[in-house]
C-alpha cells in the first residue's frame, strides 16, 4: 500500500500528556485488533460474509460511525457499494462511483489514502443520494489492491468533525491490505462455486431434456434453473408463433402468465433478439427506448426489474423463441454470462425440435393406425353387405357406402379441426345428417332432421361408431318411415349422465311392423348397429314403436370424456 503524500494526510496531533504508556496502550489495543480481523478474515469463505465482516469490525476497532467498501465491478468502469455499516443498506449493489470520481474514487484510482475533516466541501466529493450520507462530516478512503490490481476502495466517516491522525491512517491502510487479499480469495471462490453451479445446472439441464417430461414442464425447468443461475427475480420464455412471440413458460409464475399486447419480432428486448438472432441485453431497462413494458409478464411491475438480457432460441439457422433473465438493479452482463443463457437456449432449442418431432411421429403412428381400422370397418361393411340376400340396385349399394364411408370422415374432419383424442359428439352426428340428407332424401321430399341435447365428447373409435349407427338408423328411417308422404321429421337427442350416455333417436313415421324384433331382423342396417353397439360401443340397443319409431342406444360414459 504507498502511503499517502503530506498534503493528503493531516499531521499526527501530540500525545495529549507525555505518557507514553497510553500511546504503546493503544497501538497494544491496534495490534490486537488487527489480528482479530485478520483471525475473523480468514474465517470468512464467501465474498458476501468477508465484506460484512470487514466493514463491521473496522467500524469497531477504529470507532467510527460507518465502513463502506466500493468494489470494482467486472469492466472495472465503476466502483459500486458493495457493503456497509453506517450508509442506507438499500443502497448496498445500487450505490456507484465512476473511478477517480468522489473522495472514495480518487483513493482507487490514484492508489493513494485521502482524508477529510469535511468532506462535503472538497472540491472532490460527490454527494449519492441513495446513501443518505448526509450525516457523516468526516472521510478517510484507502485503496484496495492486492498484486498490483486494484478491487476497489474502503472508506470510514464520522457523524462529528474528527481529523485523521497517520496512525489511523496507517491502521486504515493495513486493515485494506488483510482485507485486499481476503477479498481476491472470496472473489475466487464465488467464481468457482459459480463455476460448480453453471456445470450442474448444465448437466440437470441435459437430465430434464432426456427425461420423459412433457414440454410445458421442460420449459417450466429451465426458466427455474436460469433465475436459479443469474439470481435473477424473473426469467421468461417466449416461442414464436408466426411474426408474434407467445409466453410460454416464466419464474416465478406470475397470477397473469398472458402478456397485455401482442410482442412482435423487432419489439421490445426479447423480440430485438428474435429479429437479430443475436443476444440484447439492456444494463438500464429505465432509460433504455428499446424496453416496452408489455414485454413482462402480466403482474410484474415494470420499476421492479432493472436490467435484461435475452438471447435467442435457434436451431439449424432457425429462430423458435427467446429466453429472457431480468435483474432487480443495474448489472452489465459478461462475456461468460451471455455464454450461459446461450447455451441454455440452445439446449432449449434442442428440446423443442426433438419435442415436436416425437409428437409428429406420434401424429403419423396413430393417423397409420386409424386408417388401418377405418378401412377395415369398411371392409367388413362391404363383406356383410355382400352376404345380404336382398336385390337391391348398384346405385343403391353405392349410395349406402358412400354415406358409411362420409360418416367415418366426418369423425375425422373434427379431428383435424380440434385435435387427435375427443370428438364432439353434436357437431359430428350434424355432419352424418346432412350428408345422409344430401344423398338419400329424394328432391320432393322435405326430410326435416335435427341434434339437440347435452354437449359432450367421445374419443375417437366410439364417436366413429357411433356415427356409423346413427347413419344406418337414419338410412333405415328414409327407406321405410315415411311411405307416400312428402315430409318426415327425425330428431336426435343427446343426454349423459356421471356413468352413461344416451343417444335417442325418433322419426313421426309410420312405426314399426306388427311382431317386428330387431334381433331377428334380416336388416342389414339394423344388424350393423347392433353389432357395433355389443362389441364396440359395450352398449344396448332397443326399438320401439310410440308415435312412431324411437331407437335407444345406451352406452357407458368412457373415462376421461
Amino acid at each position: 500500500m504507498t502511503a499517502a503524500p503530506r498534503s493528503q494526510i493531516p499531521p499526527s496531533s501530540p500525545a495529549r500528556g507525555s505518557d507514553a504508556r497510553d500511546q504503546l496502550a493503544r497501538k497494544a489495543a491496534e495490534i490486537s485488533a488487527l489480528r482479530e480481523i485478520s483471525r475473523t478474515i480468514s474465517e470468512a469463505t464467501d465474498l458476501d460474509s468477508t465484506l460484512t465482516l470487514i466493514t463491521r469490525k473496522t467500524a469497531e476497532v477504529m470507532r467510527v460511525d460507518s465502513c463502506s467498501i466500493y468494489l470494482l465491478d467486472t469492466p472495472g468502469e465503476y466502483l459500486v457499494l458493495k457493503a456497509t455499516t453506517g450508509l442506507a443498506q438499500e443502497a448496498v449493489g445500487r450505490a456507484r462511483l465512476r473511478q477517480g470520481e468522489g473522495l472514495t474514487g480518487w483513493a482507487a484510482q490514484s492508489r493513494q489514502a485521502v482524508a477529510s475533516t469535511n468532506a462535503a466541501s472538497d472540491p472532490r466529493f460527490k454527494y449519492l443520494p441513495e446513501t443518505q450520507e448526509t450525516l457523516f462530516q468526516s472521510l478517510l478512503a484507502v485503496p484496495l489492491a492486492t498484486g498490483g490490481k486494484v478491487l476497489g476502495a474502503i472508506n470510514v466517516q464520522t457523524t462529528g468533525t474528527h481529523e485523521y491522525a497517520e496512525d489511523e491512517v496507517e491502521l486504515l491502510s493495513i486493515i485494506a491490505d488483510l482485507a485486499s487479499g481476503a477479498l481476491e480469495k472470496a472473489r475466487l471462490y464465488d467464481d468457482m462455486r459459480r463455476q460448480i453451479m453453471e456445470l450442474s445446472t448444465l448437466a440437470e439441464v441435459s437430465e430434464t431434456l432426456t427425461s420423459p417430461l412433457y414440454l410445458e414442464q421442460i420449459l417450466r425447468l429451465l426458466v427455474e434453473m436460469a433465475a436459479r443461475v443469474f439470481d435473477a427475480p424473473l426469467c421468461t420464455l417466449m416461442l414464436l408463433d408466426g411474426d408474434e412471440l407467445v409466453p410460454a413458460a416464466s419464474h416465478p409464475e406470475g397470477p397473469k402468465p398472458r402478456i397485455r399486447q401482442p410482442l412482435r419480432e423487432g419489439q421490445g428486448i426479447p423480440g430485438l433478439a428474435a429479429a437479430s438472432g443475436q443476444p440484447v441485453m439492456s444494463p438500464d431497462l429505465a432509460t433504455d427506448p428499446r424496453f416496452h413494458a408489455y414485454e413482462l409478464p402480466g403482474g410484474v411491475y415494470a420499476p421492479h426489474v432493472r436490467s435484461a438480457l435475452a438471447v435467442p432460441l435457434r436451431v439449424r439457422e432457425r429462430t423458435l423463441g427467446v429466453v429472457s433473465c431480468y435483474t432487480d438493479r443495474r448489472h452489465v452482463f459478461t462475456q461468460a454470462e451471455v455464454n450461459l443463457l446461450q447455451t441454455l437456449a440452445n439446449q432449449t432449442a434442442l428440446a423443442i425440435e426433438n419435442a415436436g418431432l416425437v409428437v409428429k411421429s406420434a401424429m403419423v403412428r396413430e393417423m397409420h393406425h386409424r386408417v388401418k381400422n377405418n378401412l377395415q370397418m369398411i371392409a367388413m361393411l362391404l363383406r356383410l353387405q355382400m352376404r345380404d340376400g336382398r336385390e337391391v340396385s348398384g346405385r343403391e349399394v353405392l349410395t349406402e357406402t358412400i354415406n358409411r364411408i362420409l360418416s367415418i370422415a366426418a369423425v375425422h374432419e373434427i379431428l383435424a379441426a380440434e385435435g387427435l383424442r375427443q370428438v364432439t359428439v353434436r357437431t359430428m352426428l350434424e355432419r352424418v345428417v346432412q350428408t345422409v340428407t344430401q344423398t338419400m332424401a329424394p328432391p320432393t321430399f322435405a326430410f326435416d332432421a335435427r341434434v339437440e341435447g347435452d354437449d359432450l365428447s367421445l374419443p375417437s373409435r366410439q364417436a366413429t361408431s357411433l356415427a356409423l349407427v346413427v347413419n344406418e338408423l337414419l338410412q333405415n328411417a328414409l327407406e321405410h318411415a315415411f311411405p307416400g308422404r312428402p315430409a318426415g321429421r327425425v330428431a336426435i337427442t343427446l343426454t349423459q349422465s356421471p356413468d352413461a350416455i344416451r343417444v335417442e333417436v325418433r322419426d313421426d313415421g309410420v312405426g314399426l311392423p306388427e311382431g317386428f324384433s330387431p334381433g331377428r331382423s334380416a336388416d342389414l342396417g339394423l344388424q350393423i348397429v347392433q353389432t357395433l353397439v355389443r362389441d364396440d360401443l359395450k352398449g344396448q340397443f332397443s326399438m320401439t314403436t310410440s308415435r312412431g319409431v324411437r331407437a335407444v342406444i345406451t352406452m357407458p360414459r368412457p373415462a376421461g370424456s
